[in-house]
């Protein structure tokens, strides 16, 4: 697709969930702020355990960066609640603090809403992007999620669970998370669905991790996957 030039009049706040990402964060906040499109990065530290805590303690009030501490380990969810909360950018793009999402991708991922098309962006990791080849049943699994979704929230997208997710900030001060873990993804999906916000998708590279090498969602976040679809698609209209 062709890509617009960055917009200087929009301002992108970067928010990042960590967890126990020590062996990955200091690579990805380096590739974060090197984008010429970042001009603030929101780190949340969920109650790390393995150092990632200290080091962005470390970190924090330099420039561009600002870190909020969870006293408890919370979960994905509530994590990016406490970041969009601090977001002060006109845009918030929702990084992942290991590799397994590429920051050259935000150019692709920001150039719908910098024509002025989009207010939502989600990205996809099946519509060509390159891909590292892992498990079957993921793919299955989040194939099936995503079309349960679509079901729901009338819309089409192809890659619900993904991590890469855009959004004009004040289409994002309209939503009130309530899941904490990861059924935050098919909440945000149902909600700017409901607000019938401008919703477009892009292809996106993607580098899964297995889980030897720190892969955290597991079958259990699967299955609860489908009650948060139901809820948020079904039942709970607020």
């Amino acid at each position: 697709m062709h890509v617009t030039p960055s917009d200087p009049t929009l301002r992108v706040s970067v928010v990042i969930p960590v967890y126990n990402e020590m062996q990955t964060l200091p690579t990805v906040l380096a590739k974060v702020l090197a984008r010429p499109e970042t001009w603030e990065v929101v780190l949340v530290d969920d109650a790390s355990t393995d150092g990632s805590r200290s080091y962005l303690q470390g970190l924090d009030g330099t420039d561009r960066i600002r870190v909020l501490l969870h006293e408890q380990n919370q979960g994905k969810g509530a994590a990016l609640r406490t970041g969009f909360a601090a977001a002060m950018g006109d845009v918030v793009l929702v990084q992942d603090a290991d590799l397994e999402y590429d920051p050259d991708d935000y150019p692709v991922l920001l150039a719908p809403i910098y024509a002025g098309k989009a207010d939502v962006v989600f990205g996809s990791r099946f519509l060509g992007g390159p891909h590292r080849v892992l498990y079957f049943w993921h793919s299955v699994a989040n194939k099936t999620l995503t079309l349960l979704s679509n079901m729901l929230n009338d819309i089409n997208l192809s890659d619900m669970e993904v991590c890469y997710k855009v959004f004009r900030t004040e289409i994002l001060r309209k939503i009130r998370i309530q899941s904490d873990r990861f059924g935050v993804e098919p909440e945000l999906t149902a909600k700017v669905a409901r607000l019938r916000a401008r919703i477009y998708e892009v292809p996106v590279s993607y580098y899964g991790r297995t889980y030897e090498e720190g892969k955290k969602i597991g079958w259990r976040d699967g299955l609860a996957a489908f009650w948060w679809i139901a809820r948020f698609g079904l039942f709970h209209r607020g």
